[in-house]
């Protein structure tokens, strides 16, 4: 998967893909590390609100809130380990991508860039 910023350059992300409900619901709990480049893709059949939350996850991780053609709508950055605190997307959307906390910053992703991957209407 990559990213397309704004400037025109990419970030790219080997990422795993979380479809199933089972999938969703471990997510990348009870990991003790995650690469730089790595992540997971939590998607969903249809646009709709979701909420994500940090429970037995022992890894700060930044969300990215993508609407179906792509366009990261919101970034919740270094939520916190084990929070229960619920992070909404704010709007209908159709995956969230989960990456280390604080990559987005390092790799200087915002709101408005571009998920590139199959699922996504318009992606390359």
């Amino acid at each position: 998967m990559e990213i397309l910023r704004a400037d025109g350059s990419k970030a790219a992300f080997d990422i795993e893909v979380a479809t199933t409900p089972e999938q969703q619901e471990h997510g990348l709990m009870f990991r003790k590390k995650l690469a730089a480049d790595a992540g997971m893709l939590f998607l969903w059949p249809e646009d709709q609100p979701v909420s994500m939350w940090m429970k037995n996850t022992l890894i700060p991780l930044d969300m990215l809130y993508v609407a179906h053609d792509g366009r990261i709508t919101k970034i919740t950055a270094k939520a916190v380990p084990m929070d229960l605190t619920v992070l909404p997307s704010d709007g209908p959307i159709r995956a969230v991508v989960e990456i280390g906390g604080g990559e987005a910053a390092r790799q200087n992703i915002k709101t408005g860039d571009k998920v590139l991957f199959s699922v996504f209407s318009g992606a390359s």
